[in-house]
């Protein structure tokens, strides 16, 4: 399986990201490979939200919203775009990934899923801080999709107990 990555590895790395995605990205897959699926897994969400300054339990639980953590998930939308992942990355991304050296093909990979995904939570945490509105604009910039979303991700890190629901008592 390792055999697999180590061309497009060897050529990304030597490849300037302006993001440094691709190098750490391939990095990480090459060393999670060795250590074995289900803990390769996990250290990719660890790494790759270490690595975009971006939280592994978010991570975490928008992967189990869009596909219950399944990494070979494919889905089409209504509108013609398709989700890549565990993680659901859009076919609008496609481009952006492209000149970043990252082959749409790659996103089925369950690690490069999970650090473009971080890449993108990132971007949008660039744009509207660390706050609810960056979590819903991963899925939509439409405020009623985007504030629903963010509900959506907050249930699950409560469910989960990564986040104490707010007492509204005195």
């Amino acid at each position: 399986m390792l055999s697999n990555h180590l061309p497009i590895a060897a050529a990304l790395l030597r490849r300037r990201s302006r993001h440094n995605l691709l190098r750490h990205a391939y990095a990480a897959l090459a060393v999670s490979l060795l250590c074995g699926a289900v803990h390769a897994q996990e250290d990719c969400f660890n790494q790759a939200a270490a690595y975009h300054g971006v939280n592994p339990s978010v991570l975490r639980a928008v992967a189990w919203f869009e596909s219950k953590g399944d990494a070979s998930a494919i889905n089409r939308n209504a509108n013609g775009s398709i989700d890549v992942g565990q993680l659901q990355i859009n076919s609008i991304h496609f481009g952006d990934l492209a000149r970043e050296g990252v082959p749409h093909r790659a996103l089925t990979d369950p690690c490069v899923n999970v650090y473009v995904a971080a890449w993108l939570l990132k971007q949008k945490m660039v744009k509207y801080g660390n706050t609810w509105r960056a979590i819903g604009a991963y899925h939509s910039e439409s405020p009623k999709l985007r504030d629903a979303y963010a509900r959506s991700i907050q249930k699950i890190l409560v469910m989960w107990g990564e986040l104490q629901v707010a007492s509204n008592s005195q």
